[in-house]
């Protein structure tokens, strides 16, 4: 119960963020949740889209260096709390966390919260049991 995510590699410059934006909406691809981290020399932009396939070609024929990585969304309670109680469940059951970013939908009582584990089978059977809602991505790339 992952879901795909698209890293792209950018160098620091002024525009790239723009360009590879531009080149997704050319190519009719929605981002649906983005996350950047930068360094003084580069960027990682990651990104969940409606229609993976397509961006990774349309971003390739840009020029750009792109990766594929499988992340877990879940729903996360939009109250105070919410989150420290998935993580303290993910902690008991020793799961790590190397990165996440997380969005509010339009409506509705959860936030969304996307995460890289070491181990995203373990983590996808720890938050089930744990009575979190795993989402798949068809699901994610429609809201």
């Amino acid at each position: 119960m992952t879901v795909e995510q698209i890293s792209v590699f950018l160098e620091n410059t002024s525009g790239r963020l723009a360009e590879v934006a531009g080149v997704l909406a050319d190519a009719g691809v929605n981002i649906r949740a983005l996350s950047l981290a930068d360094t003084a020399e580069f960027g990682i932009l990651r990104l969940i889209v409606d229609q993976n396939d397509r961006a990774k070609q349309a971003l390739k024929e840009g020029g750009f260096t792109v990766a594929r990585t499988e992340v877990v969304a879940l729903e996360v309670p939009d109250r105070p709390g919410g989150l420290a109680r998935i993580l303290r469940g993910l902690d008991d059951a020793g799961i790590n966390v190397e990165y996440m970013y997380a969005f509010v939908r339009r409506s509705g009582d959860n936030a969304i919260l996307v995460v890289r584990f070491d181990e995203p089978g373990n983590a996808v059977a720890a938050l089930t049991r744990a009575g979190v809602r795993v989402l798949l991505g068809p699901e994610l790339y429609a809201l």
